[in-house]
């Protein structure tokens, strides 16, 4: 499967909200971080804007972090994205299926949930060395 790296850095809140927005799909899920909590797993932007986060879906993973009062923002998706820089080496990804804990699970914070959504992860790999860079989530179709 063809993929593709790239960041944006220096994006303003403005500008991170409209790249989201160019982004959605009806399968976008969206994980929200900050110092003292974590969204769980979101079907609409709620609390935006966090201080670091993710929007995800089938095809692609947008992940934020802040820096000052910008943002750093990095692609992780199954086509070129123009509008970002590519990180330059010959990726190739492998997807997995994964699962959630359960919700009586302690290792994370009471009232992450779900929500019904099917997740995988799909790896970026450099070809020239196999190493592993990233991990993105995804949402998988009910099988």
């Amino acid at each position: 499967m063809s993929a593709f790296v790239g960041y944006k850095n220096r994006v303003s809140e403005s500008e991170l909200k409209a790249l989201l927005d160019q982004y959605v799909s009806a399968k976008s899920r969206y994980f929200l971080r900050w110092a003292h909590k974590v969204s769980g797993m979101l079907k609409h932007l709620d609390g935006f804007p966090s201080p670091e986060g993710q929007m995800f879906d089938r095809d692609r993973e947008i992940r934020w972090k802040q820096q000052g009062d910008r943002f750093n923002v990095l692609m992780l998706s199954t086509q070129a994205e123009a509008e970002f820089t590519a990180i330059e080496k010959t990726w190739t990804t492998k997807s997995y299926q994964a699962n959630l804990y359960p919700r009586t699970e302690t290792r994370f914070p009471r009232g992450i949930q779900d929500q019904g959504v099917n997740v995988g992860q799909r790896c970026f790999i450099d070809t020239q060395t196999a190493i592993v860079h990233f991990v993105a989530l995804t949402v998988e179709d009910k099988s």
